[in-house]
């Protein structure tokens, strides 16, 4: 589970991109109680969701020339411009170079080779997110790809994750998470890309999975406010009760119910 003690190589950003900032505002502040911060005149209609008083996520409205909503998800980096040349090495793409933030960090837009586009935050002044892995923060994330193992080559490769193997009820699960932390410090999976129909017809993506206290209701209220059910509400032994949702723009999230944690002995 996510914690802001990122590591490299972990999540540490997410923000998302829709045609309508403004409906995007009232969707998410009516599902997770988030308010929204613009990030100021130069920021090109960027801006923070905050969660008493914390960044949780960030927005930007879509460029002009059209393009898909969707979340993006943020990989913390020492360097992005090594980053970016060992993804384009691993046959990834760049799709946006590394560039300055105002001085708070160095993003970039990258895509692995299976096409899922991802990014890079190399710390400034911020190190990342403001909450993670409690109610109404990022605290997982899936990557839907073709091939696991190329992937978790080309991950390995460029970020230095390591991944491994665990049981379910029904096979294993591919858990990811960086080198130096072990597999105490995971915060993601890779799944099939057959697992998500939606993913097999739009292609390769990842995923941001946000922590709520209950995920019957978050899915009936992300309902009354426009957005879709990719998939209802399931029981995951051991992980808890998960939602793969859309807001009304498309934009494609999940929520986690986590389940109880069992108490020693």
């Amino acid at each position: 589970m996510l914690t802001t003690r990122f590591a490299d190589g972990a999540p540490n950003w997410t923000d998302v991109t829709v045609p309508d900032p403004g409906a995007a505002r009232s969707f998410y502040g009516g599902l997770f109680g988030w308010e929204f911060r613009s990030a100021g005149p130069d920021a090109d209609g960027y801006g923070f969701f905050l969660l008493d008083g914390r960044i949780t996520a960030g927005a930007m409205p879509a460029p002009a020339d059209g393009g898909p909503s969707a979340w993006t998800v943020y990989f913390r980096c020492a360097d992005a411009r090594a980053t970016a040349q060992a993804a384009e090495e691993a046959h990834g793409r760049v799709l946006v170079a590394p560039v300055d933030v105002l001085g708070q960090g160095h993003t970039a837009l990258l895509a692995d080779r299976a096409g899922a586009p991802f990014g890079l935050w190399q710390p400034g002044r911020r190190q990342g997110l403001d909450a993670a892995g409690e109610p109404g923060s990022l605290c997982w994330v899936e990557l839907y790809t073709p091939d696991l193992a190329a992937a978790a080559a080309f991950y390995h490769r460029v970020l230095g994750l390591e991944t491994s193997a665990v049981p379910l009820p029904d096979g294993t699960y591919t858990c990811v998470h960086p080198a130096d932390g072990g597999q105490d410090a995971m915060f993601g999976g890779v799944v099939p890309l057959g697992d998500d129909p939606v993913a097999a017809r739009t292609g390769p993506y990842w995923l941001p999975y946000f922590a709520v206290a209950d995920a019957d209701t978050t899915e009936a209220r992300a309902v009354e406010l426009g957005g879709g059910i990719l998939l209802p509400v399931t029981e995951v032994p051991d992980v808890g009760r998960v939602a793969r949702l859309t807001d009304p723009s498309g934009a494609r999230f999940a929520v986690l119910e986590p389940a109880p944690r069992r108490q020693p002995g």
